[in-house]
């Protein structure tokens, strides 16, 4: 740290000035201002993509560890946290108009697939899921994943000389290739040899878009029901239980309202990623408990595309329940003219790091939303339509006397 502060005496680098006042029509606020009880942002929203132009072009005003790292280093008092270990690294990196984005690195090539004995709580975190991710949910008009983008970042320049935290400076080096670098600080499994380095400045990495503050908007992390055993030889009672769904279907609140439903929605969206790192979900307390289930950390997405892991869909598959707008859109996203995979790679595109995923990837979504329609098929065979998909499209009937009133 002395040799740092004296590198930066001796080459005067200096953090750029404190940002401006907020402006009205600043895309952070415009996104934030734009979220309601229907998703993280509606349709046709030109914030989101001015937000994703900004993420892409601001320049970087400071950087700083994540929650999750301040509250393993004692720094700060963060309820539910994730460990991190020297593999999972991520940084908050701010811009202009109190602009706030999540950074992870690239830690895996896009033509390499998870090992075939990696367990899913071991495996990377890919940049390019998150990105990936955020693309599918736009597609599948869930909208509850935060805007992503990817981004080529000068870890020199946006990193290292704008932040003040000492121990993140501490941990740059430079490589024998003459790359820069720097790993995570924590407990365990934090040694240069978990790096991750420029070439030898630039890095590619996603930036996702913060939601607002938990002081603003409070929101409630609530664990799976299908939540899966974080340890090498357990079980849950859904992996060895098919009516697990009648005891879950009897607790509050999936024994009502939308919330089974939503859990159906994220197990599909996680299918089609390959997401098995589900662990708990999150929502906005304003929103109640029909609220929508926000779809965050989705970078152990698309680890594997030569295999779909169909336990992710045992909420479907046991509950044989699905929402008609969902199930509608599904099937029109297996029509030739709407191929999933087509729609993917034309919205992939226009992310400045595409191709985002490789055609393998492209392809496995194809064949895995056969395998969740085929799933559907099944439930309808068994217990018939009118129970198995849910009529969310019916608008709400006005009361008596408002019908009255449009009547007269």
């Amino acid at each position: 740290s002395r040799r740092h502060k004296l590198y930066r005496e001796e080459l005067n680098l200096t953090s750029p000035a404190a940002p401006l006042p907020l402006r009205p029509e600043a895309s952070w606020l415009q996104f934030h201002l734009g979220i309601s009880r229907d998703g993280l942002y509606p349709r046709s929203s030109p914030a989101v993509n001015r937000l994703l132009r900004d993420m892409q072009d601001f320049t970087t005003i400071s950087a700083d560890y994540s929650q999750d790292e301040k509250a393993l280093l004692g720094a700060c008092d963060c309820s539910q946290i994730v460990k991190p270990s020297g593999v999972h690294l991520k940084l908050v990196l701010r811009f202009q108009d109190f602009g706030k984005a999540m950074f992870k690195p690239m830690r895996q090539k896009r033509e390499e697939e998870t090992p075939e004995d990696f367990f899913y709580f071991v495996d990377f975190q890919r940049h390019n899921a998150e990105i990936a991710a955020f693309h599918l949910d736009r597609i599948l008009d869930f909208r509850r994943v935060p805007p992503t983008v990817g981004r080529l970042i000068n870890v020199t320049k946006e990193i290292l000389e704008v932040t003040k935290n000492e121990i993140l400076q501490s941990v740059f080096f430079v490589s024998p290739a003459s790359n820069v670098c720097f790993f995570a600080k924590c407990p365990y499994m934090c040694k240069t040899e978990y790096a991750v380095c420029g070439n030898p400045h630039l890095l590619e990495g996603s930036l996702s878009a913060f939601l607002p503050s938990l002081n603003l908007a409070p929101r409630l992390s609530i664990p799976n029901p299908w939540i899966r055993s974080y340890s090498f030889d357990g079980k849950e009672e859904w992996e060895v239980n098919p009516l697990y769904c009648n005891t879950v279907r009897e607790i509050y609140p999936y024994s009502n309202g939308n919330r089974l439903l939503n859990i159906v929605d994220m197990a599909i969206f996680d299918f089609l990623i390959g997401n098995m790192d589900r662990h708990h979900y999150e929502m906005f307390t304003k929103f109640g408990d029909d609220g929508f289930l926000l779809h965050l950390d989705n970078a152990r997405g698309f680890g594997r595309h030569s295999h779909d892991e169909t336990s992710i869909l045992a909420p479907l598959s046991q509950c044989c329940i699905i929402k008609r707008t969902t199930l509608l859109r599904l099937q029109l996203l297996a029509e030739p003219e709407y191929r999933l995979s087509d729609v993917m790679r034309e919205s992939l595109l226009q992310d400045r790091l595409a191709p985002v995923l490789t055609e393998p990837h492209l392809l496995a979504l194809d064949r895995r939303l056969q395998l969740v329609l085929k799933a559907v098929r099944k439930c309808v065979d068994m217990y018939g339509e009118a129970k198995v998909v849910a009529n969310d499209t019916m608008q709400p009937e006005a009361p008596a006397s408002d019908r009255v009133k449009l009547t007269t």
